[in-house]
């Protein structure tokens, strides 16, 4: 998969929810995780990070979205159940993103949401934990931009193998101007 995304949480207070949200960033592969705002106690956060994310993959915490600051060219997406926000099944995944979502029983602050690029929401029926909703948009972008066999038609049906990728020979480029 090319690209890379990072994967925060705004004014978190639950660290459980900050480990889960680690945790399953770290196994779908994030190369960094952030906080923005948050106030949690980060030994209590390790308890639900069984895989030592904080210790295996870059984690930052800002004060307030005055110190955010993302890699250039990183996209910020914004997960929250807005009217305008696009429905997650529809949305092509940047090549550089940063996830961010909103505290427990709580929203992405109007600074936030003026910071995205995009916002995504989840269509369910109603709010869900935030460590879930994370692991469904990270899975989401896992699916999207991986390469991985087409599902069979029927279910259960059988599994085609994924063609091994071949490359091609070089190109070569002549008589490149210079600018």
């Amino acid at each position: 998969m090319r690209g890379y995304f990072g994967i925060g949480i705004e004014g978190v207070n639950k660290p459980m929810n900050v480990g889960a949200v680690i945790r399953t960033g770290h196994a779908f592969g994030a190369a960094f995780a952030f906080t923005l705002g948050a106030t949690y106690a980060r030994e209590e956060a390790n308890l639900a990070d069984t895989s030592d994310a904080a210790g295996n993959l870059p984690f930052y915490e800002f004060a307030s979205i005055a110190d955010f600051a993302l890699p250039r060219d990183c996209v910020l997406v914004g997960i929250e159940l807005m009217a305008e926000a696009v429905d997650l099944p529809s949305f092509r995944h940047p090549r550089a993103a940063a996830y961010i979502l909103g505290p427990e029983r709580g929203s992405l602050s109007p600074a936030v949401v003026a910071r995205c690029t995009h916002i995504v929401k989840i269509p369910t029926r109603f709010s869900i934990n935030l460590a879930l909703a994370g692991a469904l948009v990270m899975y989401d972008r896992m699916i999207s931009l991986g390469r991985f066999a087409d599902r069979p038609v029927a279910p259960g049906g059988p599994i085609v193998p994924l063609e091994r990728h071949s490359f091609a020979p070089p190109k070569i480029r002549r008589g490149r101007r210079e600018g």
